[in-house]
């Protein structure tokens, strides 16, 4: 029994070895080469030694067995020595590809032949930066700024210029930065943050952000402070049409809009994965929807295109937001008044009605509801649906299984099917939203599903997504095609 057990610790000391080794690798190829590496669409930049670790582990949902560090290790230490250019390389993908079609090639030779379009370039970047203006600084303003801020790389693709806000103290600065620094919700940030009180800013892990004071957005002169041809993320929610949101676009050095709200009107409300392709050069005002309308739109055009739906019911259980009291008061809104702390509050939603601009085949089929639950992040959908097509629970985890993993909306939809996951565990979640197969039901042309989704961060990733589609900034992707290899029915927790 002892001898088993140095054996074990033996074998995870090894790993560690090799995944602490692997650190400075990918640090390199972020820095000098401009390469995000990840594992199954999970970055590897900036993490620790036991995320690398979890991130092979959490590759067992792919396939058959674990990633392997034995074989990820030394394709790292390949990459590293091709003096790349600009990119996005799943190792993971890469990895599997090899393993299957390597035919006998050596590693370097087979990494040549598949990257051959930047192999050589080292940093090489075709992209032009896009400067970013955050007007609003709220739950959503700040997320989008973490995650900017961690993908800045070289400078290249989305670059945090600025925030615009109304200033609310003398220490207005101090505040907004200890905000950036402390979340109770997401933890704290990951970096350093330094502010001058006398420029205005705040530098944020080498990222320096020009606080500007306005409550106009018509007047603010962005050339002053060096940004021009800004995209403006609006996330106060103040304006949803484009005779309100265009007040941006008289400001000097604004380009483009994207509103982190539903649009009125002719807006076109995008959600990623599913109609970002409609965004076009001429399209100067945008919307990226609301949390639930993303969340719930893939998994939706899923089912129909596999099953059709012929009409449906979505319930959203969501967590409370800023806009109800904390305690009983004066609100506009029915029931909005009471206290967010201490009631279910049944209130309405538009993301059902939603998702038709997103999803025009499904006009007039969905109604929806929402009641405000008292958490403070993570929400649920629950689909209730009539289908065309009759099916079984099996099938249909197994097809939203698969389409998590190896289809275009494996960056949007999550699944799992653990039966003890709660909604804390969904905090930080980069997808739009997670299916609980455990919690399907289906008899036969009647369907339910539950969806987790963070409504904070796993929002904010789509509105970055949305973001880099209207700037065209996204580095070229490889592996370009996957290996689709056998999936394995595992729990599927953490990760």
């Amino acid at each position: 029994m002892s001898q088993t057990s140095d054996s074990c610790l033996d074998k995870w000391m090894g790993r560690e070895a090799l995944a602490e080794a692997m650190i400075p690798v990918i640090g390199r190829l972020y820095r000098e080469n401009n390469v995000v590496t990840s594992i199954h669409g999970r970055s590897l930049i900036n993490k620790s030694t036991m995320n690398i670790l979890k991130a092979h582990r959490f590759a067992r949902r792919m396939s058959n067995h674990e990633l392997l560090l034995e074989e990820t290790a030394p394709l790292l230490n390949a990459l590293s020595e091709l003096e790349l250019g600009a990119a996005a390389i799943d190792i993971a993908r890469l990895t599997e590809k090899y393993r299957a079609e390597g035919n006998g090639a050596s590693l370097d030779e087979y990494l040549r032949s598949e990257l051959a379009e930047i192999v050589g370039k080292r940093g090489a970047d075709d992209r032009t930066s896009t400067d970013v203006v955050l007007y609003g600084f709220g739950r959503i303003g700040r997320l989008l700024a973490r995650i900017l801020i961690e993908k800045a790389g070289g400078g290249h693709g989305l670059r945090l210029r600025a925030i615009v806000v109304r200033k609310g103290a003398d220490n207005d600065l101090v505040k907004r930065a200890s905000l950036l620094r402390r979340d109770s919700v997401h933890g704290s940030f990951e970096g350093t943050i330094r502010v001058d009180e006398e420029a205005n800013t705040i530098t944020a892990n080498g990222v320096q952000v020009q606080v500007i004071y306005s409550d106009n957005p018509a007047t603010v002169d962005y050339t002053a402070y060096g940004i021009k041809d800004a995209l403006v993320v609006d996330n106060t929610g103040r304006w949803r049409d484009a005779d309100g949101l265009s007040q941006h676009l008289q400001s000097k050095g604004v380009a483009r809009v994207l509103l982190t709200a539903p649009g009125k009107g002719d807006l076109k409300n995008i959600v990623h994965g599913i109609n970002h392709r409609d965004i076009s050069d001429d399209d100067k005002i945008v919307t990226a929807a609301s949390c639930t309308t993303n969340a719930i739109t893939p998994v939706l055009k899923a089912i129909n295109d596999k099953f059709g739906i012929i009409h449906g019911h979505v319930e959203t259980v969501h967590s409370f937001t800023n806009d109800q009291n904390l305690i009983d008061n004066f609100h506009k809104g029915d029931r909005r008044g009471r206290s967010a702390a201490l009631n279910m509050v049944i209130t309405e939603t538009g993301a059902a009605k939603a998702v038709a601009k997103a999803l025009p085949e499904l006009q007039g089929k969905l109604t929806g509801n929402a009641i405000r639950v008292p958490t403070p992040d993570v929400s649920m959908a629950i689909l209730n649906l009539n289908l065309e097509k009759g099916t079984t629970r099996d099938e249909v985890n197994d097809f939203l299984r698969e389409m998590s993993l190896h289809s275009d909306l494996r960056k949007q939809i999550d699944y799992i099917d653990s039966p003890d996951v709660v909604s804390t565990d969904f905090v930080g979640s980069r997808r739009a939203g997670i299916v609980d197969g455990l919690a399907t039901i289906s008899n036969d042309k009647n369907l339910v599903l539950y969806v987790w989704y963070d409504n904070e961060f796993g929002y904010s990733c789509q509105v970055v997504r949305v973001m880099e589609e209207m700037a065209g900034v996204n580095p070229p992707s490889f592996p370009a095609r996957d290996v689709i290899a056998p999936i394995a029915v595992l729990e599927t927790a953490g990760a």
